[in-house]
């Protein structure tokens, strides 16, 4: 079973801190026993040094630990704990000088609590007060004076260096901890932005999908009513013929409407290759299918993408070249590419005033669906001399996809 990664932290840091534990017992008995083992003074005094120290372990149990473990630690509780201390330790060490090895658990705490000014100033107290009190208390010699003096400073250097590194790991920690909330922060702005980012592309691309099939195929339908309104006075088979179109067309967009509930191919692709779909497509708007090179089954990518240009300029061709134009599909077979290119005859437009400005998906998606599978999207016109819509898409080589 795998823990959550809170739980994993905080039963790190429990069993870390178990250390702490240890080595303040441990430190704590050995005094204890130098003290007690001490050769000078006399037992009186090594028993009331200590006696001083015994209450150091429940201080540090119920008081000191708690305070210890904050994050981080309250530092007028660690204050007023490390005074309760001090007021200990320093009696006992004036006392007997072997209680001077209780510095080595009194140090770090310091460090661990208080600021780096009060840390200083607490950590000088505990290591020089004692043997300046033990000089002044037992008078001793000069050469006891000294090495004890020399020790003290020595244990004073010792101690700002573990407790700078102390300091150091604290405030590495610290860095570390705020890192990784703002990570985590930026985790989930960045999760949230790409679920935004991927419900604006989900509605992008069905609002080009709606524009290439059910909008495309409305609008033929409009235009085959306005058709056979003229015919059926003066051309009833004409008239049929258009209210055939009209029929397929309404079961076409039927079933565009269902492939695009279901995320499936487009319908004109169901069951048929790109040329045939093509084919039938071409008919329905009266142009020219030529189809040039070995015709090989592709994948379903580049396929969408040549129907809907495919669809997209025909459409564009119905509505805007006139409808005496004469209209010509061209498929390109080749190793490495596909090229679809729909030209008409008709009246032009200036490309450059033709885009997005009213809102609509048509040559901007159908550049968009030519950039997601590699491929690019040319349109070339001019007023009065047709317009040429030309969509080249990358295709694996045939002896690599055999």
């Amino acid at each position: 079973m795998t823990l959550p990664d809170e739980v994993v932290g905080a039963y790190t840091w429990a069993r870390s801190f178990r250390i702490w534990d240890i080595y303040f017992a441990l430190i704590w008995l050995a005094t204890l026993v130098f003290v007690l083992g001490a050769g000078t003074p006399g037992w009186p005094v090594r028993i009331t040094a200590a006696a001083l120290l015994v209450p150091l372990i429940p201080l540090f149990v119920w008081v000191g630990r708690p305070i210890l473990r904050g994050d981080p630690p309250e530092e007028r509780q660690a204050l007023g704990y490390l005074l309760a201390a001090m007021a200990l330790f320093l009696p006992s060490a004036i006392l007997v000088g072997e209680t001077r090895l209780m510095t080595f658990a009194l140090v770090p705490q310091c460090f661990m609590s208080l600021r780096m000014r009060q840390a200083l100033v607490a950590v000088a107290v505990i290591n020089l007060a004692p043997v300046a009190g033990w000089a002044l208390l037992w008078w001793p010699s000069d050469q006891q004076v000294f090495f004890n003096g020399l020790f003290a400073v020595v244990t004073l250097v010792f101690s700002l260096a573990v407790g700078t590194w102390i300091i150091r790991i604290i405030e590495q920690s610290q860095e570390r901890a705020e890192l990784i909330a703002k990570l985590d922060s930026s985790r989930h702005e960045i999760s949230r932005l790409s679920a935004a980012h991927g419900a604006l592309a989900e509605r992008e691309r069905m609002a080009r999908e709606i524009h290439d099939t059910l909008a495309q195929g409305f609008t033929s339908l409009l235009m085959l009513v306005q058709a056979v309104e003229a015919e059926l006075d003066h051309d009833v088979a004409q008239a049929r013929r258009h209210l055939a179109l009209m029929d397929e067309t309404a079961r076409l967009n039927l079933a565009e409407a269902r492939a695009l509930v279901a995320g499936g191919a487009p319908a004109d692709l169901a069951g048929a290759s790109l040329p045939d779909a093509l084919r039938r497509l071409a008919a329905r708007h009266e142009a020219t299918l030529e189809v040039t090179g070995p015709v090989r089954a592709l994948p379903a990518g580049p396929e969408v993408v040549a129907l809907r240009a495919c669809q997209e300029a025909l459409a564009n061709a119905r509505k805007h070249a006139g409808s005496s134009a004469a209209v010509t599909v061209r498929v390109a077979y080749a190793d490495d590419s596909l090229t679809v290119s729909v030209r008409d005859d008709g009246c032009g437009f200036e490309p450059t005033a033709v885009d997005t400005a009213a809102g609509g998906y048509g040559l901007t998606g159908l550049r968009a669906r030519a950039t997601e599978v590699g491929g690019t999207a040319q349109v070339r016109s001019a007023p009065g001399d047709g317009t040429a819509v030309t969509v080249r898409l990358p295709l694996p080589s045939p002896r690599s996809s055999s």
